[in-house]
């Protein structure tokens, strides 16, 4: 049963709760929660379709025996992919070096939902099952913060005194509430069309090596991976994939497709010590199979296509998108004006990337664009008659000028500080005049330009 919580919360009146609602252990025994705490309140569930597979399967059913009025099961797959996931792997956004967001992502998405569905049925209460200790709970109440934040939201999690697994399945007993998980089944996870996560069990330990059994959407790249590697083509447009190996497909096709690729190569096994919001660290293993394809070969593109001075700024954005996603800031203008720099620099990044998928890992093996800055005339070690290299000796002269001048000044100084008389100037180094300051000339160099190298 569930006892008083020593920080128990006086419960206002509501009529109507709006609860996202995922069908595992921990929505599942809210709905009686809600129902046993806020009498005659009506509990509609909320569930929202991104590519979870056949875990939704039966999850209405499973919501009405658990106490629930009504459920909704929404499908966004689609807009998920298109207006979530594209967008972050258009701006390279990786938090915490490694981690491609899959999670967080998909919050801000199911949260506005959710709070769609409430205005829908008249709710005037919003519930979640995120607990105290994770960054989901912060994700849910920013969306509901910028979409309704005249609601009440209701985090059983942060009030009940239910603490471990076992008080959860006790209580799902106690309730007659039916739940697929046991007290063998340890890990915690979470599925989308995007990757797999995997928290807790043997994990909790940071020196403990994952069970190989505990993967459920990769192949073992030592041994259950091909042993031939296999070569897929990506084409994009402006940033976005459009097309893999020639045939055009809509983003959850794509995406599926990339993901069968890319997982029965053992592609896109991460494992990460990661710095939750809150300030705690934790530690997940993610599958992200297609991402992990689809995010090298992005990047690929953008190195052909994009000058290095945009690349660079490009590369301080990503960081900061990536920790905006994390932290649940999705629907600010914070996001809304990094995204409207990320169009711009892909507004050129059309194309295609060849990756080699083998044993883990996913290597480019070629890249093609119209809008390559890549010129094989310029470049060549071969003869060329567009590129001059006695040129570059003029180039390095102004563009370490700063320098030279510096260091003249340096000698000068240390001359006089000596006592002795000032450097010398050579007819050859007339000064160089500007302002009131005068330095020696930079030489004319001498001899044959270099060969092109480095």
């Amino acid at each position: 049963m569930s006892r008083p919580s020593p920080h128990a919360v006086q419960h206002p009146p509501v009529r109507t709760i709006a609860l996202a609602y995922s069908g595992g252990l921990d929505t599942s025994i809210i709905v009686p929660w809600l129902k046993e705490h806020y009498p005659g309140a009506k509990v509609v569930c909320v569930a929202a379709d991104i590519g979870q597979g056949d875990e939704l399967d039966g999850i209405k059913q499973k919501a009405i025996a658990s106490g629930a009025d009504a459920c909704y099961v929404e499908d966004l797959r689609e807009e998920f992919v298109r207006d979530f996931i594209f967008p972050t792997l258009r701006a390279g956004a990786i938090y915490d070096r490694k981690y491609l967001l899959g999670t967080s992502m998909a919050r801000p998405l199911i949260a506005r939902r959710q709070v769609e569905v409430a205005r829908q049925v008249g709710a005037d209460a919003l519930a979640h099952g995120c607990t105290g200790k994770g960054n989901d709970q912060v994700r849910f109440e920013l969306t509901y913060m910028a979409f309704a934040p005249e609601l009440p939201v209701i985090a059983p999690w942060r009030e009940w005194d239910i603490r471990s697994r076992e008080d959860a399945l006790r209580y799902a007993a106690d309730k007659g509430v039916p739940v697929a998980a046991t007290l063998t089944k340890i890990y915690s996870r979470d599925r989308n069309i995007w990757h797999l996560s995997h928290e807790g069990g043997q994990l909790e330990s940071p020196a403990a090596a994952p069970a190989e059994d505990m993967f459920q959407l990769t192949a073992d790249p030592v041994t259950a991976a091909p042993d031939a590697p296999e070569e897929v083509t990506i084409a994009f447009e402006r940033g976005t994939p459009v097309a893999v190996d020639g045939a055009r497909l809509g983003p959850v096709d794509l995406l599926d497709r990339l993901n069968t690729l890319g997982a029965r190569h053992g592609v896109g096994r991460i494992d990460l010590v990661e710095d939750r919001l809150i300030g705690m660290k934790s530690r997940g293993v993610y599958e992200t199979p297609g991402g992990t394809v689809l995010y090298a070969a992005h990047s690929e593109l953008e190195q052909l296509v994009l000058d290095r001075r945009t690349l660079a700024a490009k590369d301080v954005i990503a960081p900061r998108y990536a920790d905006l996603v994390y932290e649940g800031r999705w629907w600010t203008t914070e996001r809304e004006a990094y995204d409207a720099f990320v169009n711009v620099t892909q507004a050129r990044v059309s194309g295609t990337v060849t990756m080699r998928l083998f044993k883990g890992s996913a290597h480019v093996v070629g890249r093609e664009s119209p809008h390559a800055l890549y010129d094989e005339r310029f470049v060549t070690f071969g003869e060329d008659d567009v590129y001059q290299q006695s040129d570059a000796a003029g180039f390095i002269r102004l563009y370490g000028l700063s320098q030279r001048v510096r260091a003249l000044k340096d000698l000068e100084q240390a001359g006089a500080g000596a006592g002795t008389a000032a450097l010398p100037v050579s007819a050859a180094d007339a000064p160089i005049e500007s302002g009131d300051a005068k330095f020696p000339a930079v030489e004319a160099e001498q001899g044959e330009p270099a060969l092109a190298g480095d």
